[in-house]
């Protein structure tokens, strides 16, 4: 079963737009937990123009399953903000300063000492490090060097193909991208543009796929389905029962 981590920051933009607490953050996050999303995700930025570095102290006292924080681990204050809260993983991502959303993943033969560096310092805080990646095989052969527990394969590419109706030409790289990395004993995540209609064919096709982390489209087939019944439908697009958590 892979596993559904539901992205909250478009519920913190929303609450920033009005600068009170509506609507509140940590009630939402719980109330995803209770509908059966596995974990919950944010990715603050050094804006906070969503997710407020506060927001993560807040998120970890009260959520039940896994938090994920994904981030830019060249600021020192991300570094800190996951060594504080200890979640159970982080997610490296290699954002510019004042970057709209994610667009690229490591250069990871570029960076693998830098990377390297900076996975022992979280892994020593018992933290499960993840690296997001574009889905190249020497990108992936150079996540391995890091000694990283897992990869999140940049699944932007295959959104867009997958929404041309080229569903062959989307899936094939991610394909061998997942095999490499089961190669290389590498767990496997995978986000960005994941949605209602093309996540079912990724996970029915990615082996060792463990973790999908998906924001944007959930929170907008939210707007028309509710909250509850559109993540239950997600997590039955990941193979996964709809038992909510208690």
């Amino acid at each position: 079963m892979t596993s559904l981590s539901v992205n909250i920051n478009k519920i913190a933009t929303l609450r920033n737009s009005r600068g009170a607490n509506n609507p509140n953050l940590v009630a939402t996050a719980l109330d995803i937990e209770r509908f059966g999303a596995n974990g919950i995700t944010v990715h603050p930025r050094p804006d906070e123009r969503h997710i407020r570095y506060s927001d993560v102290y807040d998120l970890k006292k009260a959520i039940h399953t896994e938090l994920n924080i994904e981030g830019n681990c060249t600021e020192d204050k991300f570094v800190q903000l996951v060594l504080n809260n200890k979640p159970a993983q982080v997610t490296l991502v290699p954002d510019a300063l004042g970057q709209l959303t994610s667009n690229h993943g490591w250069n990871t033969l570029e960076h693998k000492d830098y990377l390297k560096g900076m996975i022992q310092i979280f892994k020593n805080a018992g933290i499960r490090t993840s690296i997001f990646v574009d889905p190249v095989s020497e990108m992936i052969e150079g996540a391995a060097l890091t000694g990283t527990d897992r990869i999140e394969l940049y699944t932007e590419s295959y959104a867009k193909l997958f929404a041309e109706g080229q569903k062959k030409a989307a899936i094939e790289p991610f394909i061998k991208a997942a095999n490499k990395a089961i190669e290389y004993k590498m767990g496997i995540n995978a986000g960005h543009d994941l949605d209602f209609e093309n996540l079912l064919y990724f996970t029915q096709n990615i082996p060792g796929l463990l973790e999908v982390s998906i924001g944007h489209a959930l929170i907008c087939d939210a707007l028309n389905w509710g909250l509850e019944n559109t993540v239950q439908l997600y997590k039955r697009q990941c193979g996964g029962n709809l038992t909510p958590n208690n």
